[in-house]
C-alpha cells in the first residue's frame, strides 16, 4: 500500500532549531512515518549555514522574489501548479493568506482530495474582493482551521464560505517536555541579555510593530517607574518601531530603565530572565507569546483581545485593555507589589493551566484527525 503523500506550503523559509511551538513542524511529528510521505514548501527564502531544515522527508524552496508573489502572481502559479500535477499530492496544507490563495485558485484544475487552509490571526479577509474569492472557489476538498476559537469565529461570521462544516478551530500547543530542557534559568539568562540580576523585570516578547502595542506598555511602565526604582522593562524583537520606540524612552527618561533586546532566536530559551510576562497586543490571532510566558511559569498580563482573553483568565492573569495606559499601568503595580514567592505561585498554576489546556499531545491528535477524517469523507 502506498503511503498518503502530504505538501505543508509556508511563505518563506522559517525553520527554528527549536521547535517546540512550530506550527508546522508538529502537524508533520503528527503524522505515522509508516504510512505518510512529507514535504515541506517554501515560497522564498532558503537555509544557509547552519539553519535548521524542517522534520519533513523533503523539502522544497521555490525561490519566489517579492515580485513574482505580488500582482497576479503568474509565474508562481504556473511553478507551483506544474509541481502538484507531476506530485500528485493526496494532501496539501497551507500556511497563511498567500498559499491558502494560490491553492484555491489552482485546486480548481488539480484533483487533491484534501487542501487545508490554516489562518494564524484576523483581517486576512477583510478586503470585499478576498471574500468574493473565497466564496467562488471553496470546494468540498477544502477545510479551514483557525488557529484559535476567536479566529475561527471571524471567519465564519464573514458568511463568505466559511461554515461550521468545513472550518474547525485547533489552538497551537507548546512542546512542554522539550521547553523545560531548553529554558535556561534566570540567573544565566539574564546574564545573557545583560540585565541586572537584583532588579525586577518586566518583561515582553514580540515584534516591534504598532499593533504589539509596546508604546503604551512603555508609556504605563513610565507613570509608575518612579514608585519602583528597581524595576525594568525589558522587550525581546526587532522591527520597524524600534527607533520610534527608542525615541520614546529617551523623551521619558528610561534610558537604563527600559531595554530594547532586539531579536533573540529561540528567545523562549529567555523567558525566566523575567518575573513578570506582559503582552499588550492590540490584535492578536493566538498570542502564541503568552502560552511561552507561561511555559516559563511566569505570571501574565494580557490584552482582553477575544483570542487571548481565555487564555489569560484560565491561567489566573490579569486582563487589560491595550489602549488604557492607566489600566496597563495598575496591573504592572499589582505584580510589583507582590512577594517574589505570590509572583512564583501565580507563575505555577499559570503553568499548569497550560499543560492541561495546550497540551502538544492533543494538537498533534486533532490534526491527525482532521487529515485522516478528511481524506476519508472525499473518497
Amino acid at each position: 500500500m502506498s503511503k498518503i503523500k502530504v505538501l505543508q506550503l509556508h511563505p518563506r523559509y522559517n525553520i527554528k532549531k527549536i521547535d517546540i511551538s512550530d506550527l508546522g513542524e508538529q502537524i508533520f511529528k503528527a503524522l505515522p512515518q509508516d504510512r505518510y510521505t512529507t514535504v515541506s514548501g517554501f515560497f522564498a527564502g532558503k537555509p544557509t549555514g547552519e539553519e535548521a531544515i524542517s522534520c519533513a522527508d523533503q523539502s522544497i524552496y521555490f525561490e519566489f522574489t517579492d515580485k513574482q508573489l505580488k500582482g497576479l502572481r503568474i509565474t508562481a502559479l504556473w511553478t507551483l501548479y506544474k509541481y502538484l500535477k507531476k506530485e500528485q499530492f493526496d494532501v496539501v496544507i497551507c500556511n497563511r493568506y498567500k498559499p491558502v490563495n494560490m491553492l484555491l485558485t489552482l485546486s480548481r484544475f488539480l484533483n487533491i482530495p484534501l487542501c487545508i487552509g490554516i489562518v494564524h490571526g484576523f483581517g486576512d479577509y477583510d478586503r470585499a474582493y478576498r471574500r468574493k474569492q473565497v466564496k467562488k472557489r471553496i470546494s468540498k476538498s477544502w477545510k479551514f482551521v483557525g488557529v484559535s476559537p476567536a479566529v475561527k469565529n471571524y471567519l465564519l461570521n464573514l458568511k463568505c464560505g466559511f461554515t461550521e462544516k468545513n472550518t474547525l478551530s485547533i489552538t497551537n500547543a507548546i512542546d512542554t517536555e522539550k521547553a523545560e530542557e531548553i529554558i535556561l534559568d534566570k540567573s544565566t539568562a539574564r546574564a545573557a541579555l545583560k540585565l541586572e540580576q537584583s532588579s525586577q523585570v518586566i518583561g515582553a516578547l514580540g515584534r516591534l510593530v504598532p499593533l504589539k502595542g509596546h508604546a503604551n506598555l512603555i508609556k504605563a511602565f513610565a507613570s509608575i517607574s518612579m514608585d519602583y526604582p528597581n524595576a525594568h522593562l525589558a522587550i525581546i524583537g526587532d522591527g520597524r518601531e524600534k527607533n520610534n520606540l527608542q525615541s520614546l524612552i529617551l523623551n521619558l527618561n528610561l534610558d537604563g530603565r527600559v531595554h530594547l533586546l532586539g531579536f533573540q532566536p529561540d528567545a523562549i530559551r529567555l523567558a525566566k530572565a523575567f518575573d513578570i510576562w506582559v503582552m499588550p497586543s492590540f490584535k492578536e490571532g493566538l498570542g502564541l507569546a503568552l502560552l511561552e510566558g507561561m511555559c516559563a511559569k511566569l505570571p501574565i498580563i494580557a490584552s482582553n483581545v477575544p483570542a487571548m482573553l481565555p487564555l489569560t483568565e484560565g491561567a489566573g492573569g490579569i486582563v487589560i485593555d491595550p489602549h488604557n495606559i492607566e489600566d496597563i499601568a495598575a496591573a504592572l503595580k499589582n505584580y510589583l507589589d507582590k512577594s517574589t514567592q505570590e509572583r512564583v505561585e501565580l507563575g505555577r498554576h499559570a503553568y499548569t493551566y497550560l499543560v492541561n489546556n495546550h497540551s502538544i499531545k492533543e494538537f498533534k491528535v486533532q490534526y491527525l484527525e482532521l487529515i485522516e477524517n478528511g481524506l476519508k469523507n472525499n473518497e
